[in-house]
């Protein structure tokens, strides 16, 4: 069992079969996909700084799109901390440029969530609620957020927060895993959105 499994305890044995097989990911194996985003949305003109900013963290990025390939690859290893911790590596291949969405995750099973650092250097972090659908799809939405600066860590005020809902499902007809991804502002509106289509493959 790894940190998905873990946290979900019985409740992950309700995702689609193929959920299941996506986020056992034992220690040291990777799993790796690829497929298109039939959209790719970001917001007001007024983020480009900080879309510019978050590019060079391979975090955000100020590019929109349609069709768009991607790929995921996920591994779970043991940090520094003796912890299990799951890579997230996001490559998206606009005409022109190459964007990078990473992250990493680790469990705090007293708190009953996710911890994601994003970006490839952790400044920004953000607690993640985990939540097995009727359908048996992963529903993921975001809580507290936090910037950390040095040795300090500093609270992310909820009206600038960016509030994130994810949905993965497989789609059996179609034989392809699906991914709906929103974040959004309360003051500014949409940050970033996207949704696609993929399925695993070997690099």
């Amino acid at each position: 069992m790894t940190i998905y499994s873990t946290l979900l305890g019985g409740n992950f044995e309700k995702l689609h079969p193929k959920l299941q097989h996506r986020y056992t990911l034992p220690i040291d194996q990777t799993f790796y996909a690829e497929g298109h985003m039939q959209q790719i949305q970001t917001g007001s003109k007024l983020l480009l700084p900080l879309y510019l900013f978050a590019s060079k963290l391979n975090f955000l990025f100020p590019e929109s799109g349609e069709n768009i390939p991607f790929t995921v690859a996920n591994c779970c290893r043991i940090n520094q901390n003796d912890e299990a911790e799951v890579s997230w590596e996001r490559s998206f291949f606009f005409p022109e440029s190459v964007r990078k969405f990473n992250a990493k995750m680790t469990i705090d099973l007293e708190k009953q969530l996710v911890k994601d650092y994003l970006g490839d250097v952790p400044l920004f972090y953000s607690d993640l609620l985990f939540k097995v659908t009727k359908e048996g799809f992963l529903m993921i939405t975001s809580g507290t957020q936090k910037v950390v600066v040095g040795n300090k860590v500093l609270k992310i005020p909820n009206i600038f927060r960016g509030r994130v809902v994810v949905l993965e499902g497989y789609d059996e007809a179609k034989d392809v895993y699906t991914i709906h991804v929103s974040i959004y502002n309360s003051l500014i509106g949409r940050i970033m959105t996207y949704a696609g289509e993929f399925t695993e493959s070997g690099r």
